[in-house]
């Protein structure tokens, strides 16, 4: 069943963020192109029209971060706190399953998000004659052997370190949806001002999470972590992140699905 409460969640999001990031990607193309002509061009009208186009790139870039964010909220608050909540909860299916599909789908539109971004980045900058020379010349070269000469000198493992930031950063994705639902849960259980007490609620989780990084910070383990040395001070220190993530996941994620089983208000 949770099979299917994603691929249900999937089609409904899709419906938003697949235009989002077809736009986002004609943006980046229609940036590229006034880079490397309006820009350049003779006259006010093409450069005011490069500036324009590169200013919507900017301004969309900034938009698909704050849509997919709302949207994922959104799809939580309505899909289980609004009028949808009472088909949702009369379906077969546990209160953890609900949960789990929305983090789920919500982690996989977030590091989509994140690539899409990314290779827009890459879009509106790329240069086919400068990337050309780059891969051809002696400066591309070097850099290879320089890397190659780092991971000699200090050891460094660098497909162990790719798979600890991609573990990293699907926690953080995932702990970033149980932070929201975790505070729309709590504010949706009050009567009246549900909207207000989740913001509320998101705010004092923040400043608690924020609170309790910065004096773990300051604690003498922490410090210790970078006296080790080599690339274990950056495994022990990754460690040490990811199991930061988990244990604030677990508590947001605890206070989700016991507030919706025991405080669940659908009024």
């Amino acid at each position: 069943m949770l099979r299917k409460l994603i691929k249900h969640e999937f089609r409904a999001t899709a419906r938003v963020m697949g235009p989002l990031f077809l736009i986002i990607l004609v943006l980046a193309l229609t940036a590229n192109l006034s880079l490397h002509f309006l820009l350049d061009a003779q006259g006010f009208f093409p450069n005011l029209m490069g500036g324009l186009l590169l200013f919507a790139f900017g301004v969309g870039m900034a938009a698909l971060v704050i849509i997919s964010i709302v949207l994922m909220v959104e799809r939580f608050r309505a899909n289980l706190m609004g009028d949808e909540g009472y088909v949702m909860f009369t379906l077969p299916v546990s209160g953890h399953q609900l949960v789990w599909s929305k983090i789920i789908v919500s982690s996989v539109w977030f590091i989509a998000t994140a690539l899409v971004e990314s290779l827009a980045i890459l879009v509106c900058v790329f240069d086919l004659e400068l990337m050309r020379d780059i891969f051809s010349s002696a400066f591309f070269r070097r850099v290879f052997e320089s890397v190659q000469e780092l991971v000699v000198q200090f050891g460094l493992n660098l497909p162990m370190m790719a798979v600890e930031m991609i573990v990293l950063a699907l926690l953080t994705c995932a702990v970033l949806c149980l932070e929201f639902y975790a505070a729309i849960a709590l504010g949706h259980s009050f009567a009246n001002h549900k909207s207000a007490w989740s913001v509320l609620f998101f705010f004092a989780f923040q400043f608690v999470t924020q609170l309790a990084s910065g004096l773990f910070v300051n604690t003498d383990f922490f410090s210790g972590l970078f006296n080790i040395g080599g690339m274990n001070s950056f495994h022990q220190l990754m460690a040490v992140l990811i199991c930061m993530e988990l244990l604030n996941g677990g508590i947001f994620y605890a206070v989700t699905t016991v507030t919706l089983k025991k405080r669940l208000n659908l009024q």
